[in-house]
């Protein structure tokens, strides 16, 4: 206790103060709160005199005496008993040996104190227990940031302000680190909010025209249809951050090979994989694929694939894998008056069935068109005609077609947004229809 006695003016301005429990003329009882916060921030490097001004008290009317007698006093519970050494236990003992003898009244109501007392920091030590459970078991694999939004939440929700040191201790992270954490809450809600900004332009592209798409393809759309910019960094990094997912197909090379080397090699490989040759309308791909839809009915689709601009320029669906199904997808495609072909245009296929019969290849040399195939068992000789079922697969919901004409209203749909709306990443960010008008005017 100081020597130093306040005034009447001074007691009352002092009780003002929410830091203050109890105020005499020669002593001062401060909450357990500032206590807590005073060895917090005192843990930071902060002053004993610049905490107490800070928190409302005028240092010149307590006297720096009792502000560093406080400071020593609290600081030494703190390393000896934790928390529970901040505990205000003058309830039960003033530290004044009474001269006289305690009525039997007066003990009863000692021990009652003594009993709360006690129980609360029973109380409190199950409390921390079960908190450190709980931080350990959630901090496992966790990045320090995540590690200090635990600790923040824990000290909020159970009001441990003075464990900061320990709980840091407990996880393995920086305290100064928490602190640092703690001031750049402004910026962190700043950036919050701005990458929120960018998952509803995301979002707007991810689900553009009913389709779901990669990264690369919205960050297509967003450039050409919304005018707006982003790196394929920040696309990706939003959509793991917020769960935007798009369905990646699983590669299966082992049920086109075993369909490649049903039939033998009867016309040479013209291609050699050189799809990319600048010349719309000369390099052509064709190929079947199996739509299954409305549980266990089965339909077909037949494409040819301009290899130069992965253009569709003619297609058939049928609930039937015979020989019609390849040489309709050629009629339609010599009577499509909107695409123009290459003199020495040819077809590229698998060695399948359709392609090897005489009278599909008979219907290739009455259009003028020539021929070739992959070598046996290589799908990847097809590789764009491959790719481009894979994506139509992982795109359109055919499964849940109800009947043979609503498949085919979905493939004639999907067909339209592929040439027209689809872009596409090596055609320079250009859909098909735009990258053959490019090298055409070229």
């Amino acid at each position: 206790m100081s020597k130093l006695t306040f005034s009447s003016k001074e007691i009352n301005t002092l009780q003002k103060n929410p830091n203050v429990q109890r105020i005499s003329e020669r002593s001062i009882t401060y909450t357990a709160e500032f206590k807590n916060r005073f060895i917090d921030e005192y843990q930071t490097g902060k002053l004993p005199r610049r905490i107490f001004e800070e928190n409302g008290f005028n240092v010149d009317v307590i006297g720096m005496k009792r502000v560093e007698q406080s400071a020593h006093r609290w600081k030494k519970s703190y390393e000896k008993d934790g928390l529970i050494g901040l505990t205000d236990s003058r309830k039960t003992a003033s530290g004044r040996p009474l001269k006289r003898e305690l009525t039997p009244s007066e003990v009863i109501e000692r021990q009652k104190a003594r009993i709360e007392l006690l129980e609360g920091q029973v109380e409190l030590l199950k409390k921390l227990e079960t908190t450190e459970r709980r931080l350990l078991n959630t901090s496992e694999n966790l990045n320090p940031n995540k590690a200090y939004q635990l600790i923040q939440d824990t000290i909020e929700q159970n009001e441990f302000k003075g464990m900061t040191r320990y709980f840091c201790n407990l996880l393995e992270v920086s305290r100064s680190g928490y602190y640092s954490y703690l001031k750049a809450s402004s910026v962190r809600e700043a950036r919050e909010k701005l990458d929120l900004e960018a998952k509803e332009l995301i979002l707007k592209a991810f689900n553009r025209r009913g389709y779901l798409k990669g990264s690369r393809s919205i960050k297509m759309i967003l450039e050409n249809e919304f005018d707006i910019t982003f790196s394929l960094k920040k696309i990706r990094r939003i959509m793991r951050k917020y769960g935007i997912v798009c369905p990646h197909r699983k590669p299966n090379p082992y049920k086109r090979i075993a369909k490649a080397t049903k039939e033998h090699q009867v016309v040479p490989n013209q291609l050699n994989r050189e799809f990319k040759q600048g010349i719309p309308g000369k390099v052509l791909l064709t190929d079947i694929t199996y739509l299954p839809y409305n549980g266990n009915s089965m339909a077909y689709l037949s494409t040819v694939k301009d290899a130069c601009t992965n253009e569709i320029l003619a297609y058939h669906v049928s609930d039937r894998i015979t020989l019609d199904i390849a040489t309709k997808t050629i009629h339609k495609l010599m009577n499509n008056k909107k695409i123009t072909l290459h003199e020495d245009a040819f077809i590229h296929s698998d060695q399948g069935s359709h392609y090897t019969s005489p009278r599909y290849q008979k219907l290739l040399k009455k259009y003028g068109l020539g021929q070739s195939m992959s070598r046996r068992g290589n799908c990847w000789d097809n590789a764009p005609q491959e790719s481009f079922f894979g994506h139509l697969k992982d795109e359109v919901e055919y499964k849940s077609a109800n009947s043979l004409k609503d498949l085919k209203s979905k493939i004639n749909h999907y067909m339209t947004y592929y040439n027209n709306y689809r872009y596409q990443w090596n055609l320079k960010k250009m859909t098909p229809i735009q990258f053959r008008n490019h090298l055409q005017v070229a």
